[in-house]
């Protein structure tokens, strides 16, 4: 794959491919489950024996849904850096990721009722992470790629 020129496009390309691409397919099929069968996702999100929505306050379809689609929107938005890789799309689309991420990890601070220690701690670490990642991103994005001289 051709890359753009150097100066639009990320330093370390890997390693933002490697890192935007399962954010992204995580929110993706996060998003998707709550599209597309809301009550499933109510009751047992994330899985594997544990449940961080449904203590969170009575079932609503129309807020579930909703949050899938936007959830889903900003995983198509974090795919298409990944593929492209172009410096600008890159940085808006983990901006828009923060903007999400930053406020949703400050409410999990503080949103213990209803969950075991384990699904607080796991819960919290895990918006933690969705935070931490596209903030270091972020950061690594405003390093230019250096450009080669061509060989004499």
């Amino acid at each position: 794959m051709n890359l753009p020129a150097p100066d639009r496009t990320v330093a370390y390309p890997l390693l933002f491919r490697v890192l935007l691409a399962p954010m992204a397919a995580i929110q993706l099929v996060t998003g998707l489950w709550a599209l597309l069968a809301p009550r499933s996702w109510y009751d047992s999100y994330p899985g594997l024996g544990l449940v961080w929505v449904e203590p969170t306050g009575p079932y609503n379809e129309h807020f579930v849904t909703d949050l899938g689609a936007g959830l889903a929107a900003l995983a198509v938005l974090a795919l298409l850096a990944a593929v492209s890789l172009r410096r600008a799309l890159v940085q808006a689309a983990l901006a828009t990721w923060l903007v999400f991420s930053l406020p949703h990890f400050v409410s999990h601070v503080f949103a213990r009722e209803g969950l075991s220690v384990v699904e607080y701690w796991t819960n919290l670490g895990t918006v933690a992470l969705a935070a931490a990642v596209p903030l270091a991103l972020l950061a690594l994005s405003l390093v230019k790629r250096p450009v080669t001289e061509p060989a004499a």
